[in-house]
């Protein structure tokens, strides 16, 4: 959700507000990014379900759980791109590149728990910036890694981190707070670490799935139509695979009803609730429990299809920009800057004055983050927020940098 540079631009790129935008970026990188902040702040503001009939409204059949992974997805990809791109830098530059990622995490930090301070007890949102602070330090090990490498980790953790959770969680210690403030994090910080870590709404283990996808996808090259369609193709038939396996298994082996009996107190109808709109934690006294689709449930099957779909929405927003770039300008302004104008958003949030008339405080608020950013980008380029968190990242680099002759392999500049 910061800022990213993302190789040189195209010789035909849009004017007007494209034209000044970050030089090398990739509009449909920014417009995926844009995707996923429209469709968090449309969960975050619309109803999950109608309240005359109790089903799912379409907000919620399109975008639970999996805008929150592709804003991993594409966390992952900026952290490539500022180490490289294509070609990952080495040496002291890669050394550079994980300090700006590591002082990224720390100011993320302090974001995220500045918004815990202005969050009710029942919060209208789960602030998921302190999160990404967990990710980007987790992901620093791995950022110089081989795509293909990266996309077996990725796997990985796809498996590993849910069966965790599964297997540890009960016996890990409870958090206090949805959203952690300084105080919750002095007061019970095994407690806040354990939650970022696997007890949380968008643990880290779990989560490092999207982010090691991500760095791989960044090290393609994204500009080549083969690329942009494998993306799709892949991202579309892991969704699919995801859930078609998930109902096999939940419907014709009858797990369902292993499901329903396996605490005598649920009932048939609590069961289907949960199958469509999740829960605070999944239950652990049966493995089976983790067949689910569900939005943010963190089971292997869940993780996989917001996987699927996150690079689905990449391949496909990339192909699009191919040829409606000009089209996409408003979306991939509010992609460039989503640190901004989710912090805004969670702002905004935090005084719960929008209850009484979701649908329109959420047109309301599409179309003024849309106009800002094509108006702040025109003017400025980078978000306000984005700005400031640059202003303090790149003395952090130079200084790691030095100086190393230029043309070096050590030097050069992401996406390059």
């Amino acid at each position: 959700m910061t800022d990213r540079a993302a190789g040189r631009p195209s010789p035909d790129a849009v004017p007007g507000a494209a034209a000044r935008r970050t030089s090398g970026r990739l509009i449909g990188i920014d417009a995926a990014r844009g995707v996923a902040l429209v469709a968090i702040m449309c969960v975050h503001l619309l109803p999950a379900a109608y309240p005359s009939t109790g089903r799912p409204t379409l907000t919620w059949i399109l975008f639970p759980g999996d805008s929150p992974a592709l804003f991993a997805l594409l966390a992952g990809t900026g952290l490539a791109f500022t180490s490289g791109g294509r070609r990952p830098v080495r040496g002291r530059a890669m050394a550079a590149a994980r300090a700006g990622v590591a002082v990224r995490a720390v100011l993320l930090l302090a974001l995220g728990l500045s918004i815990g301070h202005l969050m009710p007890p029942e919060p209208p949102a789960y602030n998921i910036l302190i999160y990404f602070s967990v990710f980007f330090l987790l992901t620093l090990p791995f950022i110089g890694l081989a795509p293909r490498t990266l996309f077996v980790l990725s796997g990985v953790f796809l498996l590993v981190g849910p069966l965790l959770i599964h297997l540890v969680g009960d016996a890990l210690p409870e958090f206090s707070s949805l959203n952690p403030t300084v105080g919750t994090v002095v007061s019970e910080p095994a407690a806040v670490f354990w939650q970022l870590l696997l007890t949380g709404t968008y643990p880290a283990l779990p989560y490092m799935a999207y982010l090691l996808a991500g760095v791989a996808i960044g090290r393609l090259n994204l500009r080549s139509l083969h690329v942009q369609v494998r993306l799709l193709v892949a991202g579309a038939a892991l969704a699919a695979t995801a859930k078609l396996v998930s109902w096999h298994v939940l419907h014709s082996a009858d797990v369902y009803t292993t499901l329903l009996y396996s605490i005598p107190s649920l009932t048939r109808e609590q069961l289907d609730n949960l199958l469509v709109y999740g829960s605070g934690g999944l239950p652990t006294n049966t493995p089976w429990w983790l067949v689910l689709t569900t939005p943010d449930l963190n089971t292997p099957f869940s993780v996989a299809w917001s996987l699927g779909v996150g690079l689905a929405v990449v391949g496909a927003c990339l192909l699009l920009a191919r040829r409606f770039e000009t089209w996409m300008v408003p979306l991939a302004a509010m992609g460039a800057m989503t640190l901004t104008l989710y912090y805004a958003h969670l702002v905004f949030l935090s005084f719960e004055f929008f209850y009484a008339h979701r649908l329109l405080w959420a047109v309301v608020s599409l179309v003024l983050s849309a106009l800002f950013a094509l108006a702040w980008e025109r003017a400025f380029g980078q978000g306000p927020v984005e700005l400031l968190m640059n202003a303090v990242v790149r003395p952090v680099r130079r200084v790691v940098l030095g100086r190393e002759p230029r043309g070096t392999p050590n030097s050069r500049t992401p996406g390059s």
